[in-house]
């Protein structure tokens, strides 16, 4: 990790309107004025509609409403600004996607891998076949979502990643699971964990806990929205990152291993 800036993050806690696109943006655009001046501004899972099977109703096409709201949200606030939405790919499949906005108008993405077999997710998406790595400010950041937390070898660092991303809609029935998983993911992989989760009660009757977080590589609580609705900021300190590595690279001695579909 050569010399680079701190980063300043943004976490988003707070309800989703079930299955209302309009109501959600709306609600979203007043709350990211108080995430203005950060470089990196996270939302939940499915922030358009929370966490719905109903992918056939609800999927917006590429480029469609999300794609073009999140643009107009980065450009205003000068930051990245990222969560997952429902997506019907070019191919005609339903995504469970990361969309990355940026402020100069690219949006980059990232599709689900893991599916939730518990709720239906592998039904009705199609779970996305790579890896992906981000970029800002020097900072290479990967992202994930929600249930691909509790798979370490997808989670695992290849690519001496600065800061792992998770978004989610994690029920409070496994919070426990959440606040376990979220340490060990830092440690193992030697860097920045943030991830975000929603509160309230989804349209299935499913509370959510929030517990929306930043660890750092040594799996120490550096942020925690408990079950605060608003924005939760921080910034990351790049220099500490460094120096940690420098005193203790144990991702020298890691295994190799190979990911296949």
């Amino acid at each position: 990790m050569s010399d680079k800036p701190d980063l300043e993050l943004a976490l988003v806690q707070t309800t989703l309107a079930w299955h209302d696109p309009v109501a959600n943006q709306a609600h979203f655009h007043v709350l990211l004025e108080q995430a203005r001046g950060a470089d990196l501004i996270v939302l939940p899972e499915m922030f358009t509609t929370g966490f719905s099977m109903d992918s056939a109703s609800l999927a917006e096409q590429e480029e469609g409403p999300a794609y073009a709201w999140l643009r107009e949200q980065a450009k205003r606030l000068d930051a990245v600004v990222t969560g997952s939405v429902i997506i019907q790919a070019a191919d005609g499949s339903h995504r469970n996607r990361l969309l990355w906005a940026r402020p100069d108008g690219e949006v980059l993405h990232y599709d689900k891998r893991h599916l939730f077999r518990m709720a239906g997710e592998h039904k009705y998406y199609t779970p996305g076949e790579r890896q992906v790595l981000l970029e800002i400010k020097g900072w290479r950041v990967r992202p994930l979502v929600c249930y691909d937390l509790r798979f370490p070898v997808w989670s695992r660092d290849p690519h001496d990643t600065d800061l792992l991303l998770y978004t989610a809609n994690w029920p409070a029935a496994r919070r426990h699971h959440w606040n376990r998983l979220l340490p060990a993911r830092a440690i193992e992989n030697l860097c920045y964990v943030a991830a975000v989760n929603r509160i309230g009660t989804d349209g299935k009757g499913h509370p959510y806990s929030g517990d929306s977080q930043v660890l750092d590589f040594q799996g120490e609580t550096l942020l925690s929205a408990e079950e605060g609705d608003g924005v939760f900021r921080i910034r990351l300190d790049a220099a500490a990152l460094k120096a940690y590595r420098e005193r203790f690279p144990a991702h020298l001695d890691a295994d190799g291993f190979e990911l296949k579909p």
